[in-house]
């Protein structure tokens, strides 16, 4: 338990960074799933156009502290990878 005013106002801070930070992982999780979503239906156009919505959220992820920016870009890259192995067959 916090024993100074600073110690409990940190507190107040800290589980509303948590808060935040867990609205964001979410809304991420959110944006790759319908990437995963339109790769296993198999419809290229949708997979593309999911992709182009789920890379600047990835980035603005990285770019907020949610996720590390070498994360982030490994995850737009490997997303990438899947939807153009998917609009080559």
């Amino acid at each position: 338990m916090a024993n100074t005013s600073s110690a409990r106002k940190a507190t107040r801070k800290i589980a509303r960074r948590a808060k935040v930070n867990g609205e964001r992982v979410s809304r991420l999780r959110s944006y790759v799933r319908k990437v995963d979503e339109a790769l296993a239906s198999g419809d290229k156009a949708a997979a593309e156009a999911a992709l182009k919505a789920a890379q600047p959220e990835l980035m603005r992820a990285a770019s907020k502290g949610v996720l590390p920016k070498k994360t982030a870009a490994r995850k737009v890259s490997r997303l990438a990878h899947r939807v153009k192995a998917v609009a080559a067959k």
